[in-house]
This record gives structure tokens, C-alpha cells and sequence, in this order.
């Protein structure tokens, strides 16, 4: 079994190589199978329903004991957390932008964010539909009720995610986004990001947290025999949308400053320029 994750592992490592050298850095290289599509009455996005609220309770206390037990077993290590006033300084909704490396991370800016929400106030994450509907048993119910904002192809779900998305952002709740969109297993450098997190930001004239968790081998190994990741947490400046400029204009502008606060602290934290 060991060996059977060993080699799926290296399998994705070179995946992650190939797109890298093809710079196909938004593609997906986890074997995924395809995804159904979400019907508009199955997504309740802002919890309006008491069975809703009820399964989101019992969702969030299983992942808080999944991850926990994650971190004592040092199968999950956040080694620092830095500059965390950066959120602070956001009172508002918000647009939280990461670097997609682990089916853990979400959980590591939830952990390390919550000095800057207020008090009742999640993380919610926005996640591709696959998610939603793919996976079976307690990580069926975390994906389904875990403060998630599930993505989907048909368009009237769209138009429920994007109602709930301005009633979560006026209310002040931060919104996870992967603009890099596929996960990359610990893959230590800023991939050039996809826009879509940013027309959010300029859609509901929010600004974005950018965030870039940084990576050292730690002393453990995981169930695949890789090194488990030290986990070091940045809170980059945040980015506000300028309103001098149109909005596609205003997207790529908070995109690009996105992505150059990662290089640069992607050259600093590890010491050496970015290389593809």
C-alpha cells in the first residue's frame, strides 16, 4: 500500500515537471475523475436552512479533529506564522488568495487567519465542483458543508454562487481562492495565476489577501515515504482594487502585484531568483 502511494507520488512529482517545462502551470495533475455537474437546489452557499447550518457545525468539528490529529502525529507542521497583521489591517470581506500545494493548506490559512475574522466569522473556500460532488464519507460531508462555495458548469448554480458570494462579502466573511486553481503537491514556487480570484475582488470592489505559504523537509515521513513539510505562513501587503482603471485593467493590476509579492518572497524565504 505504501508502495502503491510511493509511486502515485512520483507519478504527480513528474506531471508537475512536464507542465512546469510546458509552463501549463493551471492544469491539473492529480487523476481526477470527471466531475458532476451541481444542480442549483443542492448548494445551499449561505447557510439559510437549519439542516444547512446543523451539517456545517458537525462538518467544521470533524475537519478541526481530522487536521489535528494530522498535526500530533507531525503529519501536518505549521512552523511559523508571519506577518498576520496584514489581515488584520482588512476589516472587511475579502478575498484570500493561496498557493495550492496540499489538500491541507485550506486548513493552514484557517488556522493561522483567524486572529483577523471576527468573532463567528469562517474562512469559506470556493472549490471546483469535483469537489463537491465526488467524494464519498466524512470528506463527502466537510466538502459539502465545510463553508465551502462550490464552482459548477451549469449556470443557474453559477448564479446562486455569485448571490452568495455578495451576501458572504458584504457581511465582512473572507473568502478562500486558489488562482492557481489545480493543486500541485508540494510545489514550492508562485505559479503565474488564472484572473477569475481577481474579478472577484473587482466584481464586489474588495481587496485580496495574498498569501504564500513557504516549505522546508522536516525530520518526519508521511504514509507515501516523502518528507513531511515544515510550513511557514505569509501575510503579504494587501492588494486593493484602484478605481482609476477599468475593471479588467483593475484584475490584471491586482493580479500581477499578487504574483510579484510571491516571487519575492518565494526569492527571499528559500534565497535564490525564480526559475521555471
Amino acid at each position: 500500500m505504501k508502495q502503491d502511494k510511493h509511486q502515485e507520488r512520483l507519478e504527480v512529482l513528474k506531471r508537475i515537471e512536464e507542465y512546469e517545462k510546458t509552463s501549463r502551470f493551471n492544469e491539473d495533475v492529480e487523476i481526477d475523475p470527471p466531475a458532476i455537474v451541481i444542480k442549483p437546489n443542492e448548494v445551499d452557499y449561505i447557510n439559510k436552512k437549519l439542516s444547512s447550518k446543523f451539517l456545517t457545525k458537525i462538518a467544521n468539528a470533524l475537519g478541526k479533529m481530522f487536521f489535528r490529529v494530522l498535526m500530533k502525529k507531525k503529519q501536518l507542521i505549521i512552523k511559523g506564522v508571519f506577518d498576520i497583521e496584514n489581515a488584520k489591517e482588512v476589516r472587511g470581506g475579502a478575498i484570500v488568495t493561496c498557493n495550492h500545494f496540499n489538500i491541507a493548506d485550506n486548513y493552514v490559512v484557517y488556522r493561522t487567519i483567524k486572529p483577523a475574522l471576527k468573532k463567528r466569522h469562517y474562512l469559506y473556500k470556493v472549490i471546483k465542483e469535483g469537489n463537491y460532488t465526488t467524494f464519498k464519507g466524512p470528506l463527502r460531508l466537510m466538502m459539502r458543508h465545510g463553508n465551502t462555495l462550490p464552482l459548477s458548469a451549469n449556470p443557474e448554480t453559477m448564479k446562486k454562487f455569485w448571490d452568495g458570494m455578495d451576501t458572504l462579502l458584504k457581511r465582512g466573511e473572507k473568502i478562500l481562492v486558489y488562482p492557481e486553481q489545480g493543486m500541485w503537491w508540494n510545489y514550492k514556487k508562485p505559479r503565474p495565476t488564472k484572473l477569475g480570484a481577481y474579478r472577484m475582488a473587482v466584481k464586489f470592489n474588495v481587496p485580496i489577501i495574498p498569501v504564500f505559504i513557504t516549505m522546508k523537509d522536516s525530520e518526519y515521513m508521511d504514509d507515501a515515504g516523502f518528507k513531511v513539510q515544515e510550513l511557514y505562513v505569509h501575510y503579504l501587503p494587501p492588494i486593493y482594487p484602484d478605481e482609476d482603471l477599468s475593471e479588467i485593467e483593475r484584475a490584471n493590476q491586482m493580479m500581477k502585484k499578487n504574483y510579484d509579492l510571491c516571487v519575492k518572497k518565494y526569492e527571499e524565504f528559500y534565497g535564490k531568483k525564480l526559475e521555471y
